[in-house]
């Protein structure tokens, strides 16, 4: 396990760009957090690290966006989701065998769908101060 505190959303970012370098194709991140947490900013640093240049934002509507860098990262979030059933009607066992890496956003809507091996990334305020977050990620130390 591995914690960090980022006391803004630029350390955020290169926490989750740190972790890039880590990541192999079909890794899945699992994130839990709630809203304003920092999720998308870490997976702005997650794209960054493998090697994507362009706009990362929340697919909230959209559901999965997908970067193309290095290692493709499709980032979901499950928020608008019912369960893991509407995840894998959208083609989640595809994107899983597609080279890249998953990035999920409210993943415990879908938690039965991960697969056994997936990182765990905790993102919290910190009660000490509100504007910083505390980020646990587990799971990383074996890659």
């Amino acid at each position: 396990m591995m914690n960090f505190l980022s006391h803004n959303e630029q350390e955020t970012e290169q926490i989750g760009e740190s972790l890039a370098c880590r990541l192999r194709a079909g890794d899945v991140i699992a994130y839990a957090g709630g809203l304003g947490a920092g999720k998308t900013a870490f997976t702005r640093g997650l794209a960054r690290g493998l090697g994507f240049r362009g706009r990362v934002t929340s697919p909230t509507f959209t559901i999965v966006n997908e970067y193309e860098g290095t290692l493709p990262l499709f980032h979901f979030d499950m928020y608008r989701l019912g369960d893991e059933e509407d995840l894998f009607d959208i083609g989640w066992e595809d994107y899983l065998s597609r080279g890249g890496v998953c990035a999920v956003e409210w993943s415990e809507r879908v938690g039965g769908a991960l697969p056994p091996e997936t990182l765990r990334v905790t993102i919290s305020r910190c009660p000490e101060d509100p504007d910083w977050r505390q980020i646990t990620i587990e799971g990383a130390e074996n890659q």
